[in-house]
């Protein structure tokens, strides 16, 4: 059992990059577990492994007694056969190996072992990758499990939920991937390493990689809005007047921000400038509409926004992409009007209503809910059933309860 110890010993060490004296101290606490009752009845027991030559030998902490003794106890008598000056009362390490102990412990402990060697590489994997959470690591696709895609980051391997993916981004085995570090778990039996693709933080990491002036902190990221793989706002201010924070992301001739879009697979990225002024701030993030006006209601928490007829179009975006970004990325609920629909205010404010009632019955859900689908562009049922749920889900103040399961009516 000693060769054959201190060879498994020497390959994990150098395959697995797990140290010597983990994997000493995971065996002997998987033999004990193990050969426990082979060993001794003693209640405190231990197995030391020496780790140069691979012997196994298991100790007892007894207690000495002039008579009577039990199962944790040792007869003074016997004692001093080994520990010639012992006292009663005092504890001496016993040695309590059994007979063929290798050959028992062999065979007995082989898959406590592997368990407790997992958890040292769990262990690892968390003393590697704890202090990377939040950073982009990269790896290679290595196989796929119900969506999901597992990843082989060298030392660990990674997984990448199905949620967590970029819509219609599409991997094959051995691909490179960039992905943001969510969070290591080594409590679970799969994968450590729990990656994203498709979170906010993941562009924000990317803006701080190619953009020098973020990653100097002259430029700071105020605010992310993203539908990922389709779409993403992103506003920007700089600590130095002289430096243009929108230029330098965009980079000379695009070079900066076309980085970014082709690790995102294309996705629109727009950066505008952050403002103070909320007034500002939203005829920014409309961009590229051109907003004549911005009217705030602090108690409504709502910005009521006038543009022209023919900009109407391009603030609302397709699928009203752009408002209902906007609308994240400041955090107020935006509500666009036209110069035409601004003149017949009462119309438009009855024909909103009648509209979200309307979707009210159709669609099973309350007025209020109703009422928020219209403002961010959802008026009819065909445009419910052409939207994605998460799309539909993110709407600020919308009850996600209840259009899960509206949704679920809907699509049953």
């Amino acid at each position: 059992m000693s060769n054959e110890l201190l060879t498994i010993l020497e390959y994990i060490e150098q395959e697995r990059g797990i140290s010597r004296e983990s994997l000493v101290k995971a065996l002997e606490s998987a033999i004990l577990t193990a050969s426990r009752k082979s060993i001794h009845p003693a209640s405190n027991l231990k197995v030391k492994i020496d780790p140069p030559t691979g012997k196994i030998q298991a100790w007892a902490m007894l207690e000495v007694v002039e008579s009577n003794p039990n199962c944790d106890q040792l007869l003074i008598a016997r004692a001093r056969e080994r520990f010639p000056e012992v006292k009663p009362g005092e504890i001496v390490e016993w040695e309590v190996t059994p007979r063929n102990f290798g050959r028992i412990a062999a065979q007995t402990a082989r898959q406590a072992i592997v368990q407790q060697l997992r958890k040292a590489e769990k262990e690892n994997v968390q003393e590697e990758f704890a202090d990377r959470v939040g950073q982009i690591i990269n790896g290679t696709v290595r196989r796929f499990e119900g969506g999901n895609i597992i990843i082989d980051f060298q030392r660990a391997e990674g997984i990448m939920p199905i949620k967590e993916k970029i819509h219609d981004e599409q991997y094959v085995v051995g691909d490179r991937i960039n992905a943001l570090l969510l969070k290591v778990d080594i409590n679970s039996a799969g994968p450590s390493l729990i990656v994203s693709r498709s979170t906010p933080e993941f562009v924000v990491k990317l803006f701080e990689r190619e953009v020098t002036e973020i990653h100097d902190g002259l430029v700071k990221i105020m605010g992310v809005a993203r539908e990922p793989g389709r779409r993403t706002k992103i506003a920007v201010a700089s600590s130095d007047p002289r430096i243009d924070p929108v230029g330098a992301c965009v980079g000379m001739r695009g070079t900066r921000v076309r980085r970014i879009t082709d690790e995102l697979g294309n996705e629109r990225v727009d950066i505008v400038p952050y403002d103070e002024d909320i007034r500002k701030y939203a005829a920014n993030a409309l961009l590229p509409a051109k907003v004549l006006q911005v009217d705030v209601n602090p108690e409504t928490h709502e910005l009521s926004v006038l543009v022209s007829e023919d900009q109407s179009k391009v603030a609302f975006g397709r699928k009203a992409q752009n408002v209902r970004l906007s609308a994240k990325l400041l955090g107020w609920n935006v509500n666009l009007r036209s110069e035409t629909a601004a003149s017949e205010a009462p119309t438009l404010a009855e024909k909103m209503r009648q509209a979200a009632a309307q979707l009210a019955e159709d669609f099973g859900v309350a007025e209020a809910t109703a009422g928020l689908l219209v403002s961010n562009g959802f008026v009819t049922l065909d445009g419910i059933k052409a939207a994605d749920a998460d799309v539909l889900l993110a709407i600020p103040g919308i009850d996600r309860d209840e259009v899960a399961q509206a949704l679920e009516r809907l699509n049953g």
